[in-house]
């Protein structure tokens, strides 16, 4: 019969696999960077549209 230990490591060795091939491409950006672009553009965009009329 197989031990208990072996049966967690062979469980667990997709997940790792998994998770090493998971790598971050590309700039790492933080969440509240992403937010307030986000907030900069919304503004920008509704001055525009009060002083450029169409």
């Amino acid at each position: 019969m197989a031990n208990k230990k072996e049966e967690g490591l062979q469980s667990g060795a997709g997940l790792i696999r998994y998770f090493e091939e998971e790598e971050i491409r590309g700039p790492a950006l933080d969440p509240k960077l992403i937010i307030y672009i986000a907030i900069a553009l919304a503004v920008i965009v509704e001055l525009v549209k009060v002083f450029w009329p169409i």
